[in-house]
């Protein structure tokens, strides 16, 4: 089921790369989200995706917003990968995919001739009320971090 604008997001809590527990309820009423999904660490499209992200992170904060990229991979993985390429944001381990789930980016797509499951490269504008504002599925990851710091200064203006 897909995330529509003007619903309530989905509250979680899940891992980081160090291992400690971010809870999306600790920003509402605080701070705009962007909620990226991506499929692996380490794959160019992503990799190229979460450090674009990474690379405009002082330009999101000024805009009072924090940066979240979640993926299946697991705590050690994404330690590995943001150490590597010189990650400054919060990258989340979901490896049982229940967040994937409820915010609607596990999907089936035909490869070969079989159904294969996997994460849709997705992302999430919430507003400080908890409210989405922009749910964009099956995004490009070339020049996406800048189209969504531009959909967050047309939210603060």
């Amino acid at each position: 089921m897909l995330l529509k604008v003007g619903e309530k997001a989905p509250t979680f809590s899940l891992p980081d790369a160090d291992m400690e527990t971010v809870d999306l309820a600790t920003f509402q009423g605080k701070k705009h989200i962007v909620l990226f999904f991506y499929p692996k660490d380490g794959t160019p499209c992503c990799t190229k995706e979460v450090t674009d992200f990474s690379d405009h992170e002082e330009e999101f904060l000024r805009h009072d917003c924090v940066l979240l990229g979640i993926s299946r991979d697991d705590c050690l993985k994404h330690a590995e990968f943001r150490d590597k390429e010189g990650i400054g944001i919060e990258l989340l381990s979901d490896t049982e995919g229940t967040v994937c789930k409820q915010y609607g980016v596990w999907q089936a797509r035909e490869v070969d001739g079989h159904r294969k499951f996997g994460v849709s490269r997705s992302t999430f504008i919430i507003d400080r009320s908890g409210t989405i504002r922009h749910a964009l599925y099956n995004v490009n990851y070339k020049g996406h971090a800048q189209e969504v710091l531009r959909l967050i200064k047309e939210l603060n203006s």
